[in-house]
């Protein structure tokens, strides 16, 4: 297997506005491109650190998605590259509310980090887990 690792994840949103504000607010996102669908913005793609989203407008009408494109349906996990507990500051000032965390879990390279866990505005469970020392 050739595989590195994910370029990119596809996820749905009812308002793009209200998406892209909250994740450029809270962990920094920038928008990288912005497509158009039917005279309407239906596709941004959005740079978070190094990690790729883009973000579908629900009904765009463009036959490249999921069969079931459903906001609040995913769950992500980006990489803290801190301490957790400036994780748990950052969302602090950010009025997000933790809803799990800091707690003990494995990352994709066997080694052991800490997590907190919340929600986006459609609902989908965000996770940042840092591996590195407090």
């Amino acid at each position: 297997m050739s595989i590195s690792n994910i370029d990119h994840v596809a996820v749905t949103t009812d308002d793009l506005t209200r998406f892209i504000a909250f994740y450029e607010r809270v962990l920094g996102a920038r928008v990288e491109q912005e497509y158009e669908l039917g005279g309407q913005r239906s596709v941004v793609q959005l740079r978070v650190g190094n990690a790729m989203l883009n973000v579908h407008r629900t009904g765009h009408g463009h036959p490249l998605i999921a069969n079931q494109p459903t906001p609040g349906a995913i769950d992500l996990c980006f990489r803290w590259n801190a301490p957790i507990a400036e994780a748990v500051a950052m969302l602090g000032g950010a009025g997000v509310t933790i809803i799990e965390g800091p707690v003990a879990r494995m990352c994709s390279e066997n080694i052991e980090g800490q997590s907190v866990y919340f929600r986006d505005p459609d609902g989908n469970l965000i996770e940042l887990l840092s591996t590195m020392p407090e």
